[in-house]
Protein backbone atom coordinates (compact mmCIF):
# COMPACT_ATOMS: atom_id res chain seq x y z
CA UNK A 1 0.00 0.00 0.00
CA UNK A 2 1.61 3.25 -1.02
CA UNK A 3 2.86 5.39 1.99
CA UNK A 4 0.85 8.79 3.05
CA UNK A 5 1.87 10.84 5.25
CA UNK A 6 0.55 11.29 9.06
CA UNK A 7 0.77 14.79 9.24
CA UNK A 8 0.21 15.98 5.79
CA UNK A 9 -3.64 15.43 3.78
CA UNK A 10 -3.46 13.47 0.30
CA UNK A 11 -0.83 11.54 -1.59
CA UNK A 12 1.15 13.88 -3.54
CA UNK A 13 1.82 13.48 -7.17
CA UNK A 14 5.50 14.53 -6.24
CA UNK A 15 5.22 11.10 -4.31
CA UNK A 16 4.30 8.78 -7.28
CA UNK A 17 6.94 11.02 -9.50
CA UNK A 18 10.29 11.35 -7.59
CA UNK A 19 11.47 7.62 -8.03
CA UNK A 20 13.35 5.72 -5.61
CA UNK A 21 12.44 6.99 -1.83
CA UNK A 22 14.87 5.14 0.72
CA UNK A 23 13.52 4.53 3.93
CA UNK A 24 16.01 4.88 6.72
CA UNK A 25 15.87 3.28 10.64
CA UNK A 26 14.69 4.54 13.48
CA UNK A 27 16.97 5.58 16.21
CA UNK A 28 17.53 3.12 18.75
CA UNK A 29 20.03 3.98 21.58
CA UNK A 30 21.87 6.86 22.82
CA UNK A 31 24.19 8.50 20.43
CA UNK A 32 26.96 11.16 21.05
CA UNK A 33 28.08 13.82 18.28
CA UNK A 34 28.80 17.30 17.87
CA UNK A 35 26.21 18.81 15.95
CA UNK A 36 22.21 17.15 16.27
CA UNK A 37 19.61 18.43 13.73
CA UNK A 38 15.51 17.89 14.31
CA UNK A 39 13.56 18.57 11.30
CA UNK A 40 14.36 16.13 7.90
CA UNK A 41 13.08 18.91 5.32
CA UNK A 42 15.32 21.00 3.14
CA UNK A 43 17.34 22.73 5.70
CA UNK A 44 17.99 19.87 8.11
CA UNK A 45 19.20 17.89 5.44
CA UNK A 46 21.46 20.54 3.85
CA UNK A 47 22.37 21.47 6.84
CA UNK A 48 23.77 17.75 7.62
CA UNK A 49 25.20 17.71 3.98
CA UNK A 50 27.59 20.30 4.33
CA UNK A 51 28.56 19.51 8.16
CA UNK A 52 29.08 15.62 7.28
CA UNK A 53 30.95 16.77 4.08
CA UNK A 54 33.40 18.73 6.49
CA UNK A 55 33.94 16.01 8.98
CA UNK A 56 31.48 17.10 11.49
CA UNK A 57 30.09 13.86 13.35
CA UNK A 58 26.25 15.34 12.61
CA UNK A 59 22.91 13.17 13.84
CA UNK A 60 19.86 14.13 12.19
CA UNK A 61 16.18 12.33 13.54
CA UNK A 62 13.08 13.40 11.94
CA UNK A 63 9.79 11.98 13.35
CA UNK A 64 8.35 10.74 9.98
CA UNK A 65 9.90 10.34 6.62
CA UNK A 66 12.02 12.74 5.01
CA UNK A 67 9.74 15.16 2.86
CA UNK A 68 6.47 14.65 5.01
CA UNK A 69 6.43 18.13 5.70
CA UNK A 70 6.81 21.49 3.43
CA UNK A 71 9.74 20.41 1.64
CA UNK A 72 8.38 17.40 0.02
CA UNK A 73 5.10 19.27 -1.05
CA UNK A 74 5.13 22.67 -1.65
CA UNK A 75 5.04 24.67 -5.25
CA UNK A 76 8.42 23.84 -6.02
CA UNK A 77 9.06 27.91 -7.32
CA UNK A 78 12.34 29.89 -6.45
CA UNK A 79 11.72 32.94 -6.69
CA UNK A 80 13.84 35.81 -6.76
CA UNK A 81 15.52 37.57 -3.67
CA UNK A 82 13.94 37.73 -0.30
CA UNK A 83 9.91 37.11 0.39
CA UNK A 84 9.47 41.07 0.46
CA UNK A 85 10.29 42.92 -2.67
CA UNK A 86 13.78 44.41 -2.45
CA UNK A 87 12.47 47.71 -2.39
CA UNK A 88 10.29 47.25 0.43
CA UNK A 89 13.54 45.94 1.82
CA UNK A 90 15.22 49.15 1.32
CA UNK A 91 12.76 51.33 3.01
CA UNK A 92 12.68 49.66 5.94
CA UNK A 93 16.59 48.32 6.64
CA UNK A 94 18.44 50.76 3.83
CA UNK A 95 19.62 50.60 0.43
CA UNK A 96 23.26 48.56 2.15
CA UNK A 97 21.39 46.13 4.22
CA UNK A 98 18.59 45.41 1.44
CA UNK A 99 21.13 44.70 -1.33
CA UNK A 100 23.40 42.22 0.77
CA UNK A 101 19.82 40.30 1.75
CA UNK A 102 18.86 40.42 -1.28
CA UNK A 103 22.47 39.20 -2.84
CA UNK A 104 21.94 36.58 -0.15
CA UNK A 105 19.02 34.96 -1.55
CA UNK A 106 20.81 35.18 -4.87
CA UNK A 107 23.77 33.13 -4.03
CA UNK A 108 20.57 30.99 -2.38
CA UNK A 109 19.10 30.43 -5.79
CA UNK A 110 22.70 29.70 -7.77
CA UNK A 111 23.70 27.29 -4.86
CA UNK A 112 20.66 24.89 -5.22
CA UNK A 113 21.08 24.75 -9.01
CA UNK A 114 24.94 23.80 -8.47
CA UNK A 115 24.24 21.51 -5.43
CA UNK A 116 22.10 19.48 -7.59
CA UNK A 117 24.47 19.38 -10.67
CA UNK A 118 27.12 18.72 -8.52
CA UNK A 119 25.89 15.51 -6.79
CA UNK A 120 23.72 14.64 -10.09
CA UNK A 121 20.30 15.51 -8.64
CA UNK A 122 17.82 15.51 -11.50
CA UNK A 123 15.42 17.79 -10.17
CA UNK A 124 13.41 18.98 -13.05
CA UNK A 125 14.50 22.22 -13.40
CA UNK A 126 12.52 24.78 -15.81
CA UNK A 127 13.47 27.75 -16.18
CA UNK A 128 11.25 31.71 -15.85
CA UNK A 129 8.44 32.85 -13.09
CA UNK A 130 5.27 35.05 -14.16
CA UNK A 131 4.38 37.27 -11.15
CA UNK A 132 1.08 38.58 -12.00
CA UNK A 133 -1.56 41.62 -10.68
CA UNK A 134 -4.83 40.30 -10.18
CA UNK A 135 -5.94 44.04 -10.07
CA UNK A 136 -5.72 46.78 -12.40
CA UNK A 137 -4.34 49.61 -9.72
CA UNK A 138 -1.12 47.00 -9.03
CA UNK A 139 0.33 46.92 -12.22
CA UNK A 140 2.32 50.46 -11.69
CA UNK A 141 3.76 48.74 -8.71
CA UNK A 142 4.85 45.93 -11.07
CA UNK A 143 6.59 48.29 -13.76
CA UNK A 144 8.55 50.14 -10.83
CA UNK A 145 9.77 47.03 -9.33
CA UNK A 146 10.92 45.80 -12.55
CA UNK A 147 13.32 49.14 -13.14
CA UNK A 148 14.19 49.13 -9.40
CA UNK A 149 15.54 45.84 -9.83
CA UNK A 150 17.99 46.46 -12.64
CA UNK A 151 18.86 50.00 -11.96
CA UNK A 152 19.39 49.62 -7.87
CA UNK A 153 20.07 45.92 -7.52
CA UNK A 154 21.55 45.23 -10.27
CA UNK A 155 19.16 42.42 -11.24
CA UNK A 156 18.59 42.60 -15.15
CA UNK A 157 16.25 39.63 -15.62
CA UNK A 158 12.98 41.12 -14.83
CA UNK A 159 10.62 42.94 -17.46
CA UNK A 160 7.69 44.69 -17.63
CA UNK A 161 4.19 42.91 -19.12
CA UNK A 162 1.53 44.44 -20.17
CA UNK A 163 -1.87 42.86 -19.97
CA UNK A 164 -1.60 41.33 -23.62
CA UNK A 165 2.07 39.57 -22.91
CA UNK A 166 0.83 38.97 -20.12
CA UNK A 167 -2.74 36.73 -21.25
CA UNK A 168 -0.38 35.48 -24.10
CA UNK A 169 2.09 34.40 -21.35
CA UNK A 170 -0.35 32.22 -19.06
CA UNK A 171 -2.88 31.53 -21.55
CA UNK A 172 -5.48 33.28 -19.56
CA UNK A 173 -7.07 37.09 -19.49
CA UNK A 174 -7.57 37.00 -16.18
CA UNK A 175 -4.83 39.07 -15.03
CA UNK A 176 -4.10 42.91 -15.67
CA UNK A 177 -0.12 42.38 -16.25
CA UNK A 178 2.97 41.77 -14.32
CA UNK A 179 6.40 40.93 -14.72
CA UNK A 180 8.54 37.77 -16.39
CA UNK A 181 11.80 36.56 -14.39
CA UNK A 182 14.05 34.68 -16.82
CA UNK A 183 17.15 34.30 -13.75
CA UNK A 184 14.96 31.85 -11.47
CA UNK A 185 12.67 28.95 -12.25
CA UNK A 186 11.18 25.90 -10.12
CA UNK A 187 11.84 22.27 -9.63
CA UNK A 188 10.57 18.90 -8.08
CA UNK A 189 10.56 19.29 -4.55
CA UNK A 190 10.62 15.52 -3.53
CA UNK A 191 13.72 14.88 -5.73
CA UNK A 192 15.79 17.13 -4.19
CA UNK A 193 14.66 15.67 -0.26
CA UNK A 194 15.80 12.23 -1.95
CA UNK A 195 19.09 13.55 -3.03
CA UNK A 196 19.69 15.73 -0.33
CA UNK A 197 19.42 12.77 1.70
CA UNK A 198 21.70 10.56 -0.45
CA UNK A 199 24.67 13.37 -0.52
CA UNK A 200 24.12 13.66 3.77
CA UNK A 201 24.34 10.13 4.12
CA UNK A 202 27.62 9.44 1.81
CA UNK A 203 29.31 11.69 3.45
CA UNK A 204 28.92 10.24 6.89
CA UNK A 205 25.48 11.94 8.49
CA UNK A 206 23.60 9.47 10.72
CA UNK A 207 20.21 10.30 9.10
CA UNK A 208 16.68 8.65 11.09
CA UNK A 209 13.22 8.79 10.04
CA UNK A 210 10.63 7.68 12.33
CA UNK A 211 12.59 9.17 15.21
CA UNK A 212 10.43 12.48 16.94
CA UNK A 213 11.77 14.52 19.45
CA UNK A 214 10.36 14.61 22.63
CA UNK A 215 12.31 17.45 24.32
CA UNK A 216 15.23 19.39 24.18
CA UNK A 217 17.55 20.18 27.20
CA UNK A 218 20.86 23.08 26.99
CA UNK A 219 22.58 22.42 29.93
CA UNK A 220 26.72 22.20 30.86
CA UNK A 221 27.70 23.27 27.19
CA UNK A 222 25.54 20.01 26.51
CA UNK A 223 22.58 19.54 24.16
CA UNK A 224 20.52 17.04 24.80
CA UNK A 225 16.93 15.44 22.89
CA UNK A 226 15.38 12.69 24.04
CA UNK A 227 13.62 10.49 21.65
CA UNK A 228 11.19 7.47 22.70
CA UNK A 229 14.36 5.29 22.37
CA UNK A 230 17.34 6.83 22.91
CA UNK A 231 18.83 10.34 23.69
CA UNK A 232 21.48 12.15 21.40
CA UNK A 233 23.50 14.27 23.17
CA UNK A 234 25.97 17.22 21.23
CA UNK A 235 27.76 20.21 21.35
CA UNK A 236 24.92 22.48 19.43
CA UNK A 237 21.33 21.58 17.81
CA UNK A 238 19.73 22.99 15.19
CA UNK A 239 16.00 22.92 15.11
CA UNK A 240 14.68 22.60 11.77
CA UNK A 241 11.18 21.73 11.80
CA UNK A 242 9.05 24.96 10.35
CA UNK A 243 5.58 24.60 10.20
CA UNK A 244 5.62 21.24 12.33
CA UNK A 245 7.27 21.92 15.58
CA UNK A 246 4.20 22.30 17.78
CA UNK A 247 5.00 22.64 21.38
CA UNK A 248 8.52 21.03 21.11
CA UNK A 249 10.23 24.62 21.91
CA UNK A 250 8.21 27.44 22.74
CA UNK A 251 9.97 30.38 21.19
CA UNK A 252 9.84 28.74 17.59
CA UNK A 253 6.55 28.42 18.33
CA UNK A 254 5.47 31.65 19.07
CA UNK A 255 7.12 33.43 16.04
CA UNK A 256 6.32 30.59 13.51
CA UNK A 257 2.50 29.83 12.86
CA UNK A 258 1.52 26.96 10.71
CA UNK A 259 -0.83 27.59 7.69
CA UNK A 260 -2.09 25.11 5.44
CA UNK A 261 -2.03 25.05 2.01
CA UNK A 262 -3.18 23.02 -0.92
CA UNK A 263 -2.25 21.99 -4.50
CA UNK A 264 -4.22 19.68 -7.16
CA UNK A 265 -2.50 17.93 -10.01
CA UNK A 266 -4.06 17.78 -13.49
CA UNK A 267 -3.49 15.12 -16.28
CA UNK A 268 -1.49 15.94 -19.03
CA UNK A 269 -2.74 19.31 -20.89
CA UNK A 270 -1.07 18.16 -24.21
CA UNK A 271 1.32 19.43 -26.34
CA UNK A 272 -1.43 21.83 -27.95
CA UNK A 273 -2.85 23.49 -24.62
CA UNK A 274 -2.64 27.33 -24.28
CA UNK A 275 -2.29 27.28 -20.56
CA UNK A 276 1.51 28.50 -19.79
CA UNK A 277 3.04 27.66 -23.39
CA UNK A 278 6.26 29.12 -22.28
CA UNK A 279 6.61 26.85 -19.09
CA UNK A 280 7.14 29.57 -16.32
CA UNK A 281 5.34 28.75 -13.20
CA UNK A 282 3.39 31.95 -12.03
CA UNK A 283 2.59 33.71 -8.81
CA UNK A 284 -0.18 36.26 -8.50
CA UNK A 285 -1.01 39.51 -6.46
CA UNK A 286 -3.30 38.28 -3.84
CA UNK A 287 -2.49 38.51 -0.28
CA UNK A 288 -3.78 34.65 -0.81
CA UNK A 289 -1.18 33.45 -3.06
CA UNK A 290 -2.31 31.64 -6.03
CA UNK A 291 0.42 29.97 -7.21
CA UNK A 292 1.13 27.40 -10.16
CA UNK A 293 2.58 26.05 -13.07
CA UNK A 294 3.51 23.05 -15.84
CA UNK A 295 5.64 20.04 -14.51
CA UNK A 296 7.85 18.78 -17.36
CA UNK A 297 4.97 15.92 -18.86
CA UNK A 298 2.57 19.05 -18.98
CA UNK A 299 0.46 18.69 -16.17
CA UNK A 300 -0.73 21.64 -14.20
CA UNK A 301 0.11 22.21 -10.81
CA UNK A 302 -2.19 24.62 -9.07
CA UNK A 303 -2.18 25.71 -5.16
CA UNK A 304 -3.53 28.40 -3.74
CA UNK A 305 -6.13 27.79 -1.59
CA UNK A 306 -4.64 27.95 2.30
CA UNK A 307 -6.60 27.42 5.14
CA UNK A 308 -5.27 29.11 8.86
CA UNK A 309 -4.75 26.64 11.83
CA UNK A 310 -4.58 22.87 11.51
CA UNK A 311 -7.96 22.00 10.03
CA UNK A 312 -7.97 20.84 6.45
CA UNK A 313 -10.39 20.80 3.86
CA UNK A 314 -13.08 17.99 3.31
CA UNK A 315 -12.28 17.99 -0.37
CA UNK A 316 -8.63 19.40 -1.78
CA UNK A 317 -9.68 18.63 -4.99
CA UNK A 318 -13.48 20.81 -5.34
CA UNK A 319 -11.74 23.76 -3.94
CA UNK A 320 -8.53 23.96 -6.24
CA UNK A 321 -10.86 23.25 -9.41
CA UNK A 322 -12.91 25.94 -8.66
CA UNK A 323 -9.82 27.95 -8.36
CA UNK A 324 -8.00 26.75 -11.87
CA UNK A 325 -11.79 27.30 -13.84
CA UNK A 326 -11.54 31.06 -12.49
CA UNK A 327 -8.40 31.67 -14.90
CA UNK A 328 -8.87 28.65 -17.33
CA UNK A 329 -12.57 27.99 -18.06
CA UNK A 330 -11.94 25.55 -20.45
CA UNK A 331 -10.34 23.14 -17.90
CA UNK A 332 -13.59 23.11 -16.47
CA UNK A 333 -13.94 19.11 -16.89
CA UNK A 334 -10.39 18.17 -16.79
CA UNK A 335 -9.47 15.56 -14.14
CA UNK A 336 -7.42 16.38 -11.22
CA UNK A 337 -5.20 12.94 -10.32
CA UNK A 338 -3.71 14.59 -7.51
CA UNK A 339 -4.56 16.90 -4.45
CA UNK A 340 -2.74 17.41 -1.27
CA UNK A 341 -1.47 19.69 1.14
CA UNK A 342 0.70 20.87 4.14
CA UNK A 343 1.74 23.16 6.24
CA UNK A 344 3.59 26.29 5.27
CA UNK A 345 5.35 28.31 8.81
CA UNK A 346 5.00 31.91 8.17
CA UNK A 347 5.89 34.85 10.52
CA UNK A 348 4.36 38.38 11.24
CA UNK A 349 5.83 40.13 8.62
CA UNK A 350 7.01 37.44 6.30
CA UNK A 351 10.41 37.03 6.87
CA UNK A 352 12.65 34.16 7.84
CA UNK A 353 12.94 33.19 11.60
CA UNK A 354 16.50 32.01 12.87
CA UNK A 355 17.34 32.44 16.47
CA UNK A 356 19.34 31.16 19.25
CA UNK A 357 16.69 29.91 21.02
CA UNK A 358 18.62 28.41 23.95
CA UNK A 359 22.31 27.96 24.70
CA UNK A 360 23.79 26.50 21.48
CA UNK A 361 20.53 25.50 20.07
CA UNK A 362 19.78 27.38 16.75
CA UNK A 363 16.39 27.60 14.95
CA UNK A 364 15.15 28.15 11.50
CA UNK A 365 12.10 28.40 9.83
CA UNK A 366 9.35 30.59 9.33
CA UNK A 367 10.25 31.02 5.27
CA UNK A 368 6.77 32.48 4.84
CA UNK A 369 6.08 30.81 1.56
CA UNK A 370 9.87 31.15 0.08
CA UNK A 371 11.60 28.00 1.41
CA UNK A 372 12.35 26.19 -1.62
CA UNK A 373 15.39 28.00 -2.23
CA UNK A 374 16.36 29.87 0.78
CA UNK A 375 15.75 26.80 2.85
CA UNK A 376 18.29 24.69 1.51
CA UNK A 377 20.84 27.37 1.86
CA UNK A 378 20.36 28.44 5.60
CA UNK A 379 21.15 24.85 6.17
CA UNK A 380 24.82 25.52 4.42
CA UNK A 381 25.22 28.90 6.57
CA UNK A 382 24.03 26.98 9.48
CA UNK A 383 27.43 24.35 8.35
CA UNK A 384 29.18 27.73 8.20
CA UNK A 385 28.23 28.83 11.90
CA UNK A 386 29.38 26.11 13.21
CA UNK A 387 32.54 25.93 11.36
CA UNK A 388 33.15 29.25 13.01
CA UNK A 389 31.80 32.13 10.56
CA UNK A 390 28.00 33.21 11.96
CA UNK A 391 28.45 36.84 10.10
CA UNK A 392 26.77 35.71 6.85
CA UNK A 393 23.72 34.11 8.74
CA UNK A 394 23.74 37.02 11.09
CA UNK A 395 22.15 38.63 8.20
CA UNK A 396 18.63 36.94 8.76
CA UNK A 397 18.75 36.71 12.65
CA UNK A 398 18.89 40.59 12.69
CA UNK A 399 16.02 40.80 10.72
CA UNK A 400 12.83 42.13 13.10
CA UNK A 401 10.43 39.38 13.88
CA UNK A 402 8.02 39.85 16.07
CA UNK A 403 5.71 37.04 18.12
CA UNK A 404 2.28 36.72 16.78
CA UNK A 405 0.16 38.59 19.27
CA UNK A 406 -2.30 36.74 21.53
CA UNK A 407 0.03 34.21 22.97
CA UNK A 408 -0.56 30.49 22.32
CA UNK A 409 -4.37 30.53 23.31
CA UNK A 410 -4.99 33.57 21.14
CA UNK A 411 -2.62 33.95 18.24
CA UNK A 412 -4.53 31.28 16.13
CA UNK A 413 -8.26 32.65 16.61
CA UNK A 414 -6.70 36.47 15.83
CA UNK A 415 -4.37 34.93 12.64
CA UNK A 416 -7.59 33.64 11.58
CA UNK A 417 -9.62 37.20 11.74
CA UNK A 418 -6.59 38.85 10.71
CA UNK A 419 -5.91 36.69 7.38
CA UNK A 420 -9.34 35.73 6.06
CA UNK A 421 -9.99 40.29 6.05
CA UNK A 422 -6.87 40.43 3.56
CA UNK A 423 -8.21 36.98 1.91
CA UNK A 424 -11.95 39.61 1.45
CA UNK A 425 -9.49 42.48 0.55
CA UNK A 426 -8.32 40.09 -2.23
CA UNK A 427 -11.66 40.06 -3.89
CA UNK A 428 -12.70 43.91 -3.25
Amino acid sequence: MPYQSPISPGRSWYEDTAGPRPEYRALDGDRNCDVVIIGGGFTGLSAAAHLAKAGTNVVLIEAYRFGDGASGRNGGQLGTGQRAWAEDLEAEYGLSRAKALFDLAEEAKAHLIEFAAANQIDIDYMPGQLSVAHKPRYVDDYKAHADIMASRFSYPHIAFMDAKETAERLGSTAYFGGTRDTGTGHIHPMKLVIGTARVAAQAGAQLFEGTPSTGIVSAGGKVRVSTPRGTVTAQKCLIAVNAYGGTLEPVSAAHIMPIGSFIGATVPLGADSKVLPGGESVDDSRFVVRYFRKSRDGRLLFGGREVYGVNDPKDIHIHIRRQIVDLYPALKDIEITHGWGGYVGITVPRKPFVREVMPNVISAGGYSGHGVMLSNFFGKLYAETVAGNRDRLKLIEDLKIPPFPGGRRFRTPLLFLALNWFALRDRI
